[in-house]
């Protein structure tokens, strides 16, 4: 079974993290480290945890970035991923979920794959989109928000969380399945998996490679900011000194925020 895991890297959330003001999108050259997302590296794990229970198993991290991507693609082979595909073009910087979409299923569909694994929400956009966009394309059923994932050779089964129920389900492979948070904290690379993921290959593709043409100036739709404000700064709330009549002053400041 070969399994593709989608990756994307970051600014490090632990960081200052910055919109353009002008584009709405985020800034990658800031103050902020680029960093796997941890989602990422959740879903990494699941795939690991697969293949360690005994399961045959090729382990595949696919990425879509800048040049410097490469950083989140030794972390994913580090942990223990066999190979890893990067999909790197100029063309591409600025790319909404379609134009993304596009691209990876394009990947994928060069690369081969009984599974593709993907975080539910990444920590930048939070779209939540694009692999349900990636299965449209390739014409495979997608098993969203799943906890608790099943990987057989002839399917794979989770708990679907929605916003009103919990129900297990299942889908034939090939398949597309995106996980939650509520999955397993994933394992820090030992020094000797380091070593080993420098060793390991990292095919580069472009969009010539992919036979495809993408990203803004391709698109003859996409998805663009109207409007972005800068958040105010947070305001220091009242403090409350209790000179004897600390209990009333509180049930004011409530009762004058309706919360009582």
């Amino acid at each position: 079974m070969k399994i593709v895991v989608l990756a994307k890297q970051v600014p490090d959330t632990w960081q200052t993290r910055t919109l353009d003001m002008d584009t709405g999108m985020v800034v990658r050259d800031g103050a902020a480290e680029p960093v796997p997302d941890e989602i990422s590296e959740r879903v990494m794990e699941v795939a690991l945890a697969h293949r360690d229970a005994g399961a045959e198993a090729e382990i595949v991290a696919l990425t879509m970035g800048p040049e410097d991507a490469t950083k989140t693609l030794r972390k994913l082979l580090a942990m223990g991923a066999d190979s890893a595909v990067h999909v790197t073009d100029a063309a591409l910087a600025g790319s909404d979920a379609v134009q993304t979409a596009r691209v990876l299923a394009a990947a994928l569909d060069r690369v081969g794959a009984d599974l593709v694994l993907a975080g539910g929400l990444s920590t930048d956009g939070a779209t939540g989109v694009v692999p349900a966009m990636v299965a449209e394309l390739l014409d495979r059923p997608i098993l969203p928000s799943v906890e608790a994932l099943e990987i057989t050779e002839a399917e794979v089964r989770g708990v679907v969380v929605t916003d009103h129920a919990r129900l297990t389900a299942a889908a034939p492979l090939p398949a597309v399945a995106t996980l939650t948070d509520r999955t397993p904290e994933p394992r820090f690379p030992n020094f000797k998996n380091i070593m080993a993921a420098k060793k390991k290959t990292i095919e580069t593709l472009s969009l010539a490679d992919l036979g495809l043409t993408a990203g803004p100036v391709e698109a003859d739709r996409r998805c663009v900011m109207v409007s972005a404000a800068a958040r105010p700064e947070r305001q220091a709330g009242p403090k409350v000194v209790d000179d004897g009549t600390a209990a009333e002053q509180l049930v004011a400041f409530l009762a004058e925020r309706r919360l009582v």
